[in-house]
């Protein structure tokens, strides 16, 4: 890189020189010369501008060629220094761009597995309500059914006994005399056997 600067440097100090050795040589009379002369300057007219030619390629190269070069070297760095940037935010942007994607797809598969935890739970949820549901409804008949069976039992037992003190007042006054405690006790027995005995048709 610095011998291309210094190659264009020196392109430049050329340009410059020879500019400068064409405006202090003298002007040439073109009517009073032919077409070949122009292209061979005399020897009076090329010592001068080969002298100041080298003085001025002399003091360009001491004085103003360091300088150009600095800058020259100093504006290529900048520039190589802006393309590493670049080439770095570039490489900064995709990195992000690649970590961005990976923290959506993330997301998603956290979002899908919270929406599935969430249906699993609510369905478990439904199968413990209603496994609660049918249990109670369940106790409750039961509950039910051992309530109409007791109070049946009861007004079973409450209607046999007035069944057979009814039984034995109509037996006692039908006999004409009163009955001893056994023959109450044997004529209810014999009573409750031919209620609960089956009826045939």
């Amino acid at each position: 890189m610095n011998g291309n600067m210094k190659e264009s440097g020196a392109r430049v100090g050329v340009a410059v020189a020879a500019a400068v050795v064409a405006s202090t040589t003298p002007s040439i009379a073109l009517a009073e010369i032919s077409g070949a002369d122009i292209l061979l300057p005399k020897a009076a007219e090329f010592v001068p501008a080969l002298i100041a030619f080298i003085v001025i390629w002399f003091v360009l190269a001491k004085l103003a060629w360091p300088s150009i070069l600095d800058m020259m070297e100093k504006r290529q760095a900048k520039i190589a220094s802006d393309l590493d940037a670049a080439e770095k935010a570039k490489v900064q942007a995709t990195e992000a761009a690649k970590s961005y994607e990976a923290q959506i797809a993330k997301a998603h598969r956290e979002a899908e597995r919270i929406v599935s935890q969430a249906k699993k739970e609510a369905e478990e949820e439904r199968s413990r309500v209603l496994a609660d549901a049918h249990r109670e409804a369940t106790e409750i008949v039961s509950k039910s059914h051992n309530a109409v069976e007791s109070e049946r039992k009861k007004a079973m037992i409450e209607l046999s006994g007035q069944v057979v003190d009814l039984s034995v007042e109509i037996a006692s006054k039908v006999i004409g005399n009163n009955l001893s405690d056994d023959q109450q006790r044997r004529l209810a027995e014999k009573y409750l056997m031919e209620v609960s005995a089956p009826h045939g048709n």
